[in-house]
């Protein structure tokens, strides 16, 4: 990961690289993913700090070690693990054995994900799962690969069995102006909501800018730019929506 402001543009990483991926043209440094291998010289060689590895293989008990050190705040709090990403479900093996042993020490399991994983998957996985945050992001199956690169299909189908199996689910739902705050789409994610058999409570999650220098970190380029935050009044007039269809909605979560 590059953290650009900390670049002092002494070309050292360039010259350590032996793939040749770094290049420092002006004050323009860039890094060719492709050429790439995350040796880690060119981490080791920056006098600035401004580049490192992150990430690293991890055992359960490893995890489980950090875990089990917070054990005591999680009794007291009533809260527990929240097992994130990127996609936690990518990691299915890994994420089964570190919820078993979460079970194991009777610490409260919840899964954050998109839903978009087989049912296979899933199946295995929800007995010992003991909330699950669902992303939903768009209603409309046309629109949804656009933004998304996949359909909603799956996502939906997976919502609507972990519902019906009695989950408990708390349904995240982002808002960004511009792709899924029209009217038609609150309507129909809060249709659909309404319809399932079992959901706790419907977050509403107001677009950020989070992502913009994480992106920059990897040298990617951040897709939304231009889009702002919804307003408070837009945030209210959405909740009123939801509200309407007896939906129990918080903003934020």
């Amino acid at each position: 990961m590059f953290r650009e402001r900390r670049c002092i543009r002494c070309g050292t990483c360039q010259t350590v690289c032996a793939q040749g991926a770094i290049s420092v043209v002006g004050d323009v440094v860039s890094t060719d993913r492709e050429k790439c291998t995350l040796c880690g010289t060119c981490v080791e060689a920056c006098y600035a700090e401004a580049r490192e590895i992150v990430g690293r293989e991890v055992t359960v008990a490893e995890v489980m070690a950090e875990i089990e050190q917070d054990i005591a705040f999680y009794d007291q709090s009533g809260g527990g693990v929240t097992l994130s990403g990127g996609e936690p479900l990518v990691q299915r093996d890994f994420l089964l054995a570190l919820l078993r042993a979460c079970q194991e020490k009777e610490i409260h399991t919840a899964v954050d994900t998109c839903g978009f994983a087989t049912w296979e998957t899933l199946d295995r996985l929800r007995e010992h799962v003991d909330l699950f945050l669902y992303d939903l992001k768009l209603m409309d199956d046309a629109r949804h690969p656009k933004f998304t690169g996949v359909s909603n299909e799956t996502i939906l189908r997976n919502l609507q069995r972990l519902s019906t199996l009695g989950h408990d689910i708390i349904l995240r739902v982002p808002i960004i102006p511009g792709i899924n705050d029209d009217e038609e789409n609150i309507r129909r994610t809060g249709a659909f909501a309404a319809a399932l058999p079992r959901l706790n409570q419907l977050n509403v999650l107001p677009y950020h800018h989070a992502g913009a220098d994480k992106c920059s970190r990897l040298n990617r380029i951040y897709g939304l730019p231009e889009t702002r935050p919804p307003s408070d009044e837009r945030m209210f007039e959405i909740v009123q929506i939801l509200q309407g269809f007896g939906l129990p909605i918080k903003i934020g979560g």
